[in-house]
């Protein structure tokens, strides 16, 4: 199937879809499936499920999220805060093309104009454990869309609060940093007591990164 097969389907759907986040979420998960080659990724996606912590990994493309996450900010109207519900739904089922949408969807919506802080939206929307993956889509999603690094009172919130929060406080950080982003050294100085598990490679490195990255500044 190509992408034309996709807009032949969003064009099938009731506008009146965009007022329910239950009936949105059914929606995009029989989206998810058109533009997959069928079965040619599934040995490999099984086997990608079953070590990633995702409830399943269908192959979707990526150009198909976004077209798909553009159609729902596009028609949602008024009805933005359907769709924040609809992340937290996305958060819940926890597909990997869920995680990946929910990343567009939160990066994209009128957070302004509802008085909402996707930072804070998305530490209520992790789970006490989550992949490396499941957080970098989001915060890599988030500062791409040239949003604004969270505040240094939420970060040490972070840094005091939950072990997943914590992890996601150090590649938030680090990841800003490689986005140009500054960070004050009281910060930096807190980030680099976290305790990192033994035997966890990436989250030692990005801690080892950060020290290297700000004594650059």
């Amino acid at each position: 199937m190509t992408s034309r097969s996709l807009d032949d389907f969003l064009d099938e759907q009731n506008s009146r879809i965009h007022l329910s986040d239950r009936k949105l979420s059914n929606l995009v998960r029989d989206a998810y499936p058109i533009g997959v080659p069928a079965l040619i990724m599934k040995s490999s996606t099984d086997r990608m499920t079953d070590s990633s912590g995702y409830s399943f990994i269908l192959g979707t493309p990526d150009e198909l999220l976004r077209n798909l996450a553009s159609w729902l900010v596009t028609n949602a109207g008024n009805t933005h805060r359907v769709l924040l519900k609809l992340i937290g739904r996305l958060w819940k089922r926890h597909g990997r093309e869920d995680i990946a949408l929910a990343a567009i969807l939160l990066s994209n919506l009128d957070h302004k104009g509802m008085g909402t802080n996707p930072w804070l939206i998305l530490q209520q929307s992790i789970n006490s454990m989550e992949s490396i993956d499941s957080l970098l889509l989001n915060i890599e999603e988030l500062f791409r869309a040239k949003r604004q690094p969270p505040n240094d009172e939420l970060i040490f919130n972070w840094i005091n609060g939950r072990k997943i929060e914590q992890h996601m406080s150090l590649i938030v950080v680090y990841s800003g940093l490689l986005h140009g982003h500054t960070f004050s050294s009281e910060l930096i100085g807190k980030m680099m007591q976290i305790n990192i598990p033994a035997g966890d490679s990436i989250l030692t490195r990005i801690k080892s990164k950060i020290s290297s990255l700000e004594a650059q500044y």
